[in-house]
């Protein structure tokens, strides 16, 4: 489970122009963080499409919903594949663009301008990426390319029905069509409810990565690496970012840049844009978030403590009143070693408190940290 991350090798970021060891701020010069209006479109489709993920938008995405234009309904329908069960890299272009230094556009119409600058294979597999299983961090033929590859990809669409097998047919057939499809229904979500919701975002993200930015320039690379989440982590001496996930991927700043994008509707998920070829990104959470989740070890630690039934038991007497290991072992009619190892196990998983009585230790279950297991189990599997 340990092994679960996403790394972002950026040991090429420490030389400039070609000389090692610039000073700390030719550096991280080609670290930037900027929000990205298509991102953000991108999460209230998502959030829109899956309300359950996002209970704290209900509001907005009913009251949004409620207004929408049944024939633009059908047509987010008709794509949504694009942003429900994942985030498609169709709304990142910046980050296909050759050299790795391009970054978010400061409108959704110039990011839709960036759109139009990817190939049409880039623009096929990753719009495919997820229905269609593609290789992400490694180089391989796409369907455009490649007749095997076309013919699974148009299998596995029509096995989540027709809407979807048309769309990907459409999609291998004509993808300059469906590319200027997707680019008006942007704009047609953008005048329907988007750019109203943007207007109220754009300057509490721009504040976010200011502050980002001033937390780079004057602390350095690791300080504001940690301040995204604490699933973020800087390796400096190996030049390696990573991110505590439930998932495997690799990618590499190379020449390129690292381009960090605040969300304030794609709260809770943390992700990382590490496609082969393309620029490595980070979109998180803007500031003033909820408390943060543990780590992916430290929750799979607390579900495995709580799976034992010896464990379970000693937690109904330890919600109620503290308890020493001696009055535990007398309840239990189990020896004081015994429950000592069941006790490490829950104290090692972060789900007891001990407390000092004169010549006695009670323990105690840690409420707060069992009621939060739930949403930190929903956290740690969007995120």
């Amino acid at each position: 489970m340990g092994g679960m991350s996403v790394t972002i090798d950026i040991s090429g970021l420490a030389t400039a122009g070609g000389v090692p060891g610039p000073s700390e701020a030719e550096r991280w010069g080609r670290v930037c963080v900027t929000p990205s209006p298509l991102a953000e479109l991108g999460m209230a489709l998502h959030a829109l499409s899956e309300p359950g993920h996002h209970p704290e938008l209900q509001g907005w995405a009913t009251a949004v919903s409620s207004r929408l234009d049944p024939c633009l309904a059908d047509r987010l329908c008709e794509a949504d594949f694009l942003w429900r069960t994942t985030f498609s890299d169709v709304f990142a272009p910046f980050a296909g663009i050759p050299g790795g230094r391009a970054l978010p556009g400061a409108t959704l119409a110039e990011e839709l301008d960036l759109l139009d600058k990817l190939t049409d294979e880039q623009f096929v597999n990753a719009a495919l990426e997820f229905t269609c299983q593609l290789r992400y961090d490694v180089q391989t033929p796409g369907p455009l390319a490649n007749p095997d590859l076309r013919r699974r990809s148009l299998e596995l669409a029509a096995a989540r029905g027709a809407v979807q097998e048309r769309f990907t047919r459409r999609l291998l057939d004509e993808p300059p069509v469906v590319r200027a499809w997707f680019r008006q229904l942007m704009l047609d979500c953008d005048e329907a409810f988007f750019a109203d919701t943007w207007a109220r975002l754009e300057p509490q993200l721009a504040a976010d990565a200011r502050h980002k930015t001033e937390l780079l320039r004057r602390k350095g690379l690791g300080a504001a690496l940690a301040s995204l989440s604490e699933a973020v982590s800087l390796d400096e001496e190996a030049g390696l970012i990573t991110v505590d996930k439930l998932s495997v991927g690799r990618t590499a700043t190379g020449d390129g840049g690292l381009v960090l994008v605040p969300t304030s509707l794609g709260r809770p998920h943390l992700m990382v844009l590490h496609r082969f070829g393309w620029q490595p990104s980070i979109t998180y959470p803007a500031s003033g978030s909820r408390p943060q989740a543990p780590s992916v070890e430290q929750l799979t630690r607390r579900l495995e403590a709580l799976a034992h039934p010896v464990r379970m038991r000693l937690c109904r007497h330890l919600a109620r009143a503290p308890h020493t290991t001696s009055e535990l072992a007398d309840a239990h009619g189990m020896t004081a070693p015994e429950i000592s190892r069941h006790l490490t196990v829950l104290k090692k998983a972060g789900l007891i408190t001990d407390c000092r009585r004169g010549r006695y230790v009670q323990h105690q279950l840690d409420l707060s940290a069992v009621a939060r297991l739930g949403s930190d189990f929903i956290e740690g599997v969007l995120r």
